[in-house]
Parts: C-alpha cells; sequence; structure tokens
C-alpha cells in the first residue's frame, strides 16, 4: 500500500473537510450513469495506467440520483476503463452534487462558452444522451483525502 494512503473497505461513514459531507463506496458499475463520452485515445491511456498498477489510484467523484443510480461527475475514463477491464464495483466518492463545495464548470477549451446545469448533467446521465467529452469539469471547494483501491477489490 502507497504510504498515506487509506486501505480499501465496502463503505465508510460520512465525512466532513470544511462542511463538505462525502463517503467513500465500492459502488456496482451498473449503478453508474455517466454524462460524458470519453475521448478513445485518453481511455486507452487510463485503461494501461490501471492494468499497469493494478489500481485505480483515485475513486471516480458521483452523485446520488434516483432509483438507487449515481451520475459520474469527474472519472469518466477510469469508469469505462473498469468496465473493459469486467470490474463490477467502481471506488466512488459520494457528494452532495446540490450543495455548493462542488462547483460546475466548463474545461478551458471546450467547445462550449457556459457550462450545462447541474440539473442537466443529472438529465444526459439518466437519459443516455451525453455530451461530448471534456464537457464539464466538476471542482471541489475542499480536497478530498487520497484513496488508493486495488482492481481485485473490484471484481
Amino acid at each position: 500500500m502507497t504510504p498515506g494512503t487509506e486501505p480499501s473497505t465496502a463503505r465508510s461513514p460520512p465525512q466532513r473537510a470544511r462542511e463538505f459531507r462525502y463517503r467513500f463506496e465500492l459502488l456496482p458499475l451498473a449503478a453508474l450513469r455517466a454524462h460524458e463520452a470519453v475521448d478513445p485515445e485518453n481511455l486507452l491511456q487510463v485503461l494501461g495506467k490501471i492494468r499497469r498498477q493494478h489500481l485505480v489510484d483515485e475513486p471516480i467523484l458521483v452523485a446520488e440520483a434516483a432509483d438507487g443510480l449515481f451520475v459520474v461527475l469527474n472519472g469518466h475514463h477510469r469508469f469505462a476503463a473498469l468496465r473493459e477491464l469486467g470490474a463490477q464495483r467502481a471506488p466512488a466518492w459520494v457528494v452532495d452534487y446540490e450543495g455548493e463545495a462542488v462547483v460546475l464548470e466548463r474545461w478551458p477549451g471546450s467547445r462550449v462558452q457556459t457550462p450545462p446545469t447541474k440539473a442537466e448533467v443529472v438529465e444526459r446521465a439518466l437519459s443516455g444522451d451525453l455530451f461530448p467529452p471534456k464537457t464539464t469539469r466538476h471542482r471541489l471547494t475542499s480536497p478530498l483525502p487520497t484513496r488508493v483501491t486495488h482492481l481485485a477489490d473490484l471484481r
């Protein structure tokens, strides 16, 4: 295990970081919904890194939606790579999307001038009508702890 990281567990209790509520979970991939497409070249790089290291070095950032589903906010390429590797679960930070601690921006160089709203992100994820890659950028006002998850824990 890398120094300064926590071992993986299926679920951890909610934590607070400067009034920012979040929790770690190993979520079923079938419960995750992307809101953006992935860039095939980036996907190959992420896939190669996970294969070489046998781990995911940063959990996917998700928000709870409806009916047990979760919207992927950050980590679309990690999510797609895990699916391709046959993983059953994904390491995820579950955050309160409606709170002020999750800031929605557009990626620098993005073709869109203004980012969609948070409601539009959720709507696109649940409908399967994906935005182009790197349309949105979700920034947190408080950093999350480092957390490494071994690939074997995701099968």
